[in-house]
């Protein structure tokens, strides 16, 4: 891969940009919901939380920074796994309550250890024939 990884003591501190920011729905925590989706395959990969911070890191660094809701403390994602998420593209759903970020993941997206946060967990849902 061509993109070299930022370390982990970089820090993009700042503002989001006036319309980023103003367009953003965010929960009562300040958080907004970020999906993130292998860019090439469209396989969800996870789901995460991020707040203004953690946004703009994401949009300055070219890696996903989440905000972890548990420790209250930003992360990203592969500090420490080196399960890496290199941005791709960063999309705000129409209602403005939800992100897709498009990466290119690097290892496992779920902490399990399994390539998504979503492998064998089908709930069994009665299938459409439409």
């Amino acid at each position: 891969m061509s993109d070299q990884p930022v370390p982990s003591t970089a820090r993009a501190t700042g503002p989001l940009p006036e319309e980023i920011a103003a367009a953003l729905k965010r929960d009562p925590a300040g958080l907004v919901a970020a999906i993130i989706q292998q860019h090439d395959s469209g396989e969800v990969l996870m789901l995460g939380w991020m707040d203004d911070e953690a946004l703009h890191r994401t949009l300055t660094t070219g890696r996903v920074t989440f905000y972890s809701r548990s420790r209250q403390e930003y992360w990203r994602k592969g500090d420490t796994s080196g399960h890496v998420q290199y941005v791709k593209s960063v999309a705000l759903d129409c209602d403005g309550d939800a992100l897709l970020v498009r990466v290119e993941q690097v290892g496992a997206a779920c902490h399990t250890g399994t390539r998504t946060c979503f492998d064998g967990r089908d709930l069994g849902a009665v299938v459409s024939a439409v």
